[in-house]
């Protein structure tokens, strides 16, 4: 018999309730990130499942309600503070007609949505109209990623953003006031006051006192504190003046925007604890107060949603498609329209949880279950939806409208670094780096090891010099200068990265990672968190023989790769490579790209032993296994997830690598890409980057599962 342990639940000692909650915190991001689904979503999941309706681990406390009510508002703040008023302000035409458009299309759709085929009354289908009206910006960091920051749809969706957010809170604000039984022209008069003087009063006021304290102060801690004090005084305000209070965070993000940089140390400090503590703690209290049970009992929560994401879906797309033949934009730009703007987020989740707390005339409150089930998986689904257009139409912006890298993309900024970590490889590492090095420049090399910070550290950190001291050695004996640097990290790949910002390197060649039992990863414990913080070119290199024995190159080259920036930065190294070697190099690839690459060999390296074989498809990498013996260098040029040449077959990379070329020495490269890495996450950012999705890894269980049977 199992013990008894109902009695324990739910929980009721603080202590304990934070644990659970920073577990959550802790653990979401990650179980969220291998089902791909947005962290923002995860939380909210999270909060169901330890909550009344869930597992009952936990009750909704007076802890739920001030963390709560700190995270909605925290949320508001961040939305004012990430929006670019200077793009905006440059096309404030354009930017108001789509504001506009993309405010009161689905607007009108979703108000006759809930008035005819959901039954709400006319002030929940107002409410309603404004979840649905306004978006959250969830797939800007795809846009990021891809470099597309500048694009003229981006930027025009992210101005529109603003104007549809600040619209529908505002009308928000109005519902709260009717709520409260004023509804006669005297109130619109007034609410209209209240506004007006609300935003010109901070306008005016806040900008002064922030000049004055940044200009007497500099402290970090009174710095985050007197910009949490704004945030908190601006939403009081509001509140006293009749309006939501998440309006006056946003106004206040709004002012404090051109005073906080996005790149500040004060940014980050006040993102961090956001994401942290405030705003998770905001979603799993929201989470907590979902029943999902409801979904059993009937249709109608079912048919909410359908309602919501269908009409939802439609509003917005009428608005994105139509602004962009008014303004006689590619359809691509369209496509990216939509999908920045058809995502809902914070702010709906923000706005229902005010129409949770609005009581009726009849005793009801303006928000019910099925109406906060539905926005939750409203807010699931146009996720999904936003995420996969973006992405979709990023890819073929750069396609349609940029051209190949161009040749004088080679700069003379080579300046590379080798993170050592074993003594095999030392010499290996250090000769590959001399042989691809440029002689003319006489750049040195950059040797560094990186141990853990633990009870082991003296003693590796000495193994660590012993092996810089013979890669320093390896590479005075060919006259190449070499600085080494030793240093401790809790994580190896942030040590890395740096190092490898302190020392401003161009490029890193480094060891695969040594398999030791069948089971070990490919990748090892670092590999891929370093690949996914750093955008410069790294190659990382088994080399099984010794270079000089070498007869042959084989470069397998997948196709869009001439479109990353990166594009002749490696094929300039290989050439070199080659060069130093005396041995021929064939690269396998489709007919325009080896086209590109031919025409560079000719007019650099016109000596080079070259050849160039067609290959139409990614999936027949395996078959080079017949062309590649042990004397020969399979190398695999791939990409970074979000980059223009990235392939979903990547994934499958390590198992055909491990398969079909376990005995030839491997170099795989991860060229320059475009975009910025996430170094700082916001709320609508993912806060982890899975390499293989839960989905990928089901597939691998099932498919040696059937192989054994």
């Amino acid at each position: 018999m199992l013990p008894d342990i109902s009695h324990y639940f739910p929980i009721a000692d603080p202590t304990l309730i934070f644990f659970v909650v920073l577990c959550i915190i802790l653990f979401a991001p990650m179980i969220m990130a291998k089902l791909r689904i947005p962290h923002i979503i995860g939380m909210v999941l999270a909060g169901i499942l330890v909550g009344k309706y869930g597992l009952n681990i936990l009750e909704r406390d007076s802890s739920f309600e001030l963390f709560g009510k700190v995270g909605v508002l925290y949320i508001m703040f961040l939305a004012g503070l990430e929006m670019n008023l200077k793009d905006i302000n440059q096309k404030r035409f354009q930017f108001l007609i789509f504001g506009l458009l993309t405010f009161i299309v689905p607007f009108i759709i979703a108000y006759f949505t809930g008035i005819w085929l959901l039954g709400y009354s006319p002030m929940a289908s107002v409410l309603l109209a404004c979840i649905l009206s306004s978006n959250t910006l969830i797939a800007y960091p795809i846009v990021c990623k891809y470099g597309l920051q500048k694009h003229s749809s981006v930027m025009l969706s992210v101005g529109s953003s603003m104007i549809a957010l600040t619209l529908s809170l505002l009308v928000v604000a109005a519902v709260v006031g009717i709520s409260a039984g004023q509804s006669d022209i005297t109130f619109w008069v007034i609410f209209v006051i209240k506004v007006i003087g609300f935003c010109l009063g901070a306008a005016i006021v806040i900008p002064r006192m922030t000049r004055w304290f940044f200009r007497h102060y500099s402290d970090a801690v009174m710095l985050y504190i007197y910009v949490m004090s704004i945030l908190f005084l601006s939403a009081a305000t509001s509140e006293i003046c009749g309006l939501e209070g998440i309006f006056g965070a946003f106004v206040a993000g709004l002012i404090m925007n051109r005073f906080i940089p996005s790149v500040s140390p004060l940014m980050n400090r006040i993102e961090f604890i956001g994401n942290a503590i405030f705003i998770p703690y905001f979603l799993i209290g929201v989470g907590m107060l979902i029943d999902l049970s409801v979904l059993f009992h009937g249709l109608d929560t079912l048919w909410v949603v359908f309602c919501m994401v269908v009409f939802g879906t439609i509003g917005k797309a009428l608005a994105a498609y139509g602004t962009c033949l008014g303004f006689k934009m590619p359809l691509q730009s369209g496509h990216m329209m939509f999908g920045l703007t058809e995502a809902h987020a914070a702010g709906g989740i923000a706005m229902t949880m005010v129409g949770m707390s609005l009581m009726m005339p009849d005793g009801t409150y303006l928000v019910d279950t099925n109406m906060l089930n539905g926005v939750v998986m409203m807010i699931l689904f146009s996720c999904i939806i936003s995420s996969v257009v973006v992405e979709n139409s990023a890819q073929k912006i750069l396609l349609s409208e940029m051209n190949p890298v161009e040749e004088n993309n080679v700069g003379d900024d080579e300046k590379i670094m080798l993170p050592l970590q074993h003594n095999e490889d030392a010499d290996t590492l250090v000769n590959l780096a001399i042989m691809m090095r440029n002689k003319k420049l006489n750049r040195g090399l950059i040797g560094l090891n990186v141990v853990y910070d633990d009870i082991d550290s003296d003693r590796n950190k000495n193994s660590g010099k012993r092996i810089l001291a013979q890669a320093e050695a390896t590479a005075t004996a060919a006259d190449v200068r070499m600085q080494t640097q030793s240093r401790l990290a809790i994580n190896i790949a942030n040590g890395i990265k740096h190092a490898f910002k302190e020392n401003d390197a161009s490029e890193i060649i480094m060891g695969l990672h040594r398999q030791k039992e069948p089971g070990d990863s490919f990748w090892g414990a670092y590999t891929q968190g370093l690949i996914s913080e750093i955008n410069n070119q790294i190659m990382i290199c088994r080399i099984l023989r010794p270079l000089n024995t070498m007869r042959r190159i084989h470069v397998a080259v997948p196709s869009r790769v001439e479109f990353e920036p990166g594009f002749y930065r490696w094929i300039e190294r290989l050439a070199r490579l080659t060069g130093n070697m005396g041995c021929r190099i064939i690269f396998h690839g489709r007919e325009y790209t080896t086209m590109l690459i031919q025409q560079y060999l000719k007019s650099k390296h016109p000596a080079l032993d070259a050849e160039y074989d067609e290959m139409y498809h990614w999936k027949q990498l395996t078959s080079l296994a017949e062309k590649v013996n042990d004397d020969h260098m399979l190398v695999v040029i791939t990409a970074r997830q979000g980059t223009v040449s990235y392939k979903p077959a990547f994934e499958y990379l390590p198992k055909e690598l491990t398969e079909s070329f376990p005995e030839c020495s491997l170099m795989i490269i991860y060229p320059d890409q475009n975009g910025q890495p996430q170094d700082t996450m916001t709320f609508t950012a993912p806060q982890r980057q899975e390499k293989e999705s839960a989905y990928a890894t089901i597939m691998k269980w099932v498919e040696k599962t059937f192989k054994r049977q």
